[in-house]
Order: structure tokens, then C-alpha cells, then sequence
């Protein structure tokens, strides 16, 4: 179990404030952290906070880009020699979103998804996961009942996975929710009406509250680099009210103001 609001840290390094809106993601109160071996510093920022609170007592996710057995093995070691913990809670297959990634990764004797199953044996990861961009890919992975979680991208601007996403709760296979507000360029750009101005439907808190309220979501991971966008997200995600059918069209069809 984990809050259902999480964090994304690909870019929060890139933030002189990155180490400050870890923490106050931690300290107010999220649990789950996103993270890949490939993101530039991000499982380095990571350890360096769990060095300086002593502990792990939050969730790591992480990911490795290998689609072998030998390769995702050494970066489950690497992960966790980086972040400075002796497991992680979940260990994930990055962007399967080919047939031929997925059988490639897939495959009995050397595929990725083996060398995590070895690590999980090992009791070095707790569970293992899938992130993907597919459509078609992201059901055979949920029909597989291969992985215990599914990274999808999901939000107004992309509604597309809503299917896929009660698939996969019906199959209590965890979700969650990659880019909820669209991806940092839309939510740049979004920012910026807003502080010109913008006072419709179209918000950071609206598109999160978006994605929350379907009940297949098991944590949405919208990335910040900065505190303030932490605590603006945890105020949406404690306060927010469920969004019935015709919020959630009218947000979808606003977002036509910023593709």
C-alpha cells in the first residue's frame, strides 16, 4: 500500500532545490518515489537524502533500460549501492513498448524480466513492474499476469488507457499514473496562462484531480523540481473532490487549448 499521490523524480535533480522538494515530499507525508538508473542523478539524489534521514521509509521505485538477464541483474546492484538501501520496493522493465522489446525482455533463459525474478529470490526487490507508451503492448503485458504493477501514461490530455487501467485493477495488478498533468512542457506552459491570467477549467490541480478520481489508479507520480509544486500537489490530493463524467469530458476537452 501507498499513497496514491507519489512523486516522479526524472527531473527533480535538475532543480538546485532538488534534495529540499525530495524532502518535502517526504515530510509531507508521500511515500512512493519514481525512478530509473538511467535518469541523470536522480537514483544519486535519492541516496543522498536516504544517507541523510538514515533510512529508507518510503517506497523506491526504480527501473532498468536492459532488456537482459545479466544487465538488469548488475542494475539492480548498481540501484542499490547508488540509493544506499539493501531492497527496493519495486524493481521495473523501462518502456516495453515494442513486441520486439517485449520479447526480448521476456525471454526464458536471458531475458530482463529472469534477472529480476533472480533479484527477487535474492530479496533484494520486493516486486516487479512494467512501464510502456503501447497501447497494444500495455494489454498483452496486463493479460501476461506476468508483473505485479503496470506505468502507463494517463490523463486528460491522454484518456486513452482508461480501459487498460480498470483491466488491470480488475486483475489487482497496482497502476500507476506516468505524466497526470500532461508532462513538464504542458505544465510549463499551463503555469504560465495561469499566471497571466487563466481562469478556466484547465489547472494543475483539476488534471490531477483528473487522475485520481478513477478508481483503478493505485498512485500517480506527477514529477516536480521544486517544494512549492509539492505541497501544491498534496493540497489538491488530501482536499480534491471526486469528478464526475461530465467534469472529466469538459477537462478533456479543454485540453485542446494546449495540444
Amino acid at each position: 500500500m501507498v499513497t496514491e499521490l507519489g512523486l516522479g523524480a526524472m527531473d527533480t535533480p535538475e532543480s538546485p532545490e532538488g534534495a529540499a522538494t525530495l524532502e518535502a515530499a517526504l515530510d509531507l507525508g508521500i511515500d512512493f518515489v519514481d525512478t530509473a538508473r538511467e535518469y541523470t542523478g536522480s537514483e544519486f539524489l535519492i541516496g543522498q537524502v536516504v544517507r541523510a534521514r538514515g533510512d529508507a521509509d518510503f517506497h523506491i521505485a526504480t527501473k532498468t533500460f536492459s532488456h537482459t538477464l545479466d544487465g538488469s541483474q548488475h542494475d539492480v546492484d548498481r540501484s542499490l549501492s547508488v540509493l544506499g538501501v539493501e531492497h527496493v520496493s519495486l524493481y521495473q522493465l523501462h518502456d516495453i513498448s515494442t513486441q520486439a522489446a517485449w520479447d526480448r525482455a521476456t525471454r526464458d533463459d536471458d531475458g530482463a524480466l529472469a534477472g529480476l525474478r533472480i533479484a527477487q529470490y535474492r530479496e533484494l526487490i520486493r516486486h516487479i513492474g512494467v512501464s510502456s507508451h503501447n497501447l497494444e503492448v500495455l494489454r498483452r503485458i496486463i493479460d501476461s499476469d506476468l508483473f505485479d504493477t503496470v506505468m502507463l501514461e494517463y490523463s486528460a490530455f491522454f484518456p486513452q488507457t482508461a480501459p487498460l487501467i480498470e483491466l488491470a485493477a480488475a486483475r489487482d495488478i497496482g497502476v500507476i499514473a506516468m505524466r497526470p498533468l500532461g508532462g513538464s512542457g504542458r505544465t510549463s506552459e499551463l503555469r504560465g496562462r495561469i499566471a497571466a491570467g487563466y481562469a478556466g477549467l484547465l489547472t494543475p490541480a483539476n488534471l490531477l484531480r483528473y487522475v485520481l478520481a478513477h478508481p483503478g489508479v493505485s498512485v500517480a507520480i506527477p514529477g516536480a523540481r521544486h517544494p512549492s509544486r509539492i505541497a501544491e500537489n498534496v493540497a489538491t490530493a488530501t482536499t480534491y473532490a471526486p469528478m464526475d463524467a461530465a467534469e472529466r469530458t469538459a477537462l478533456e476537452a479543454a485540453t485542446a487549448e494546449l495540444d
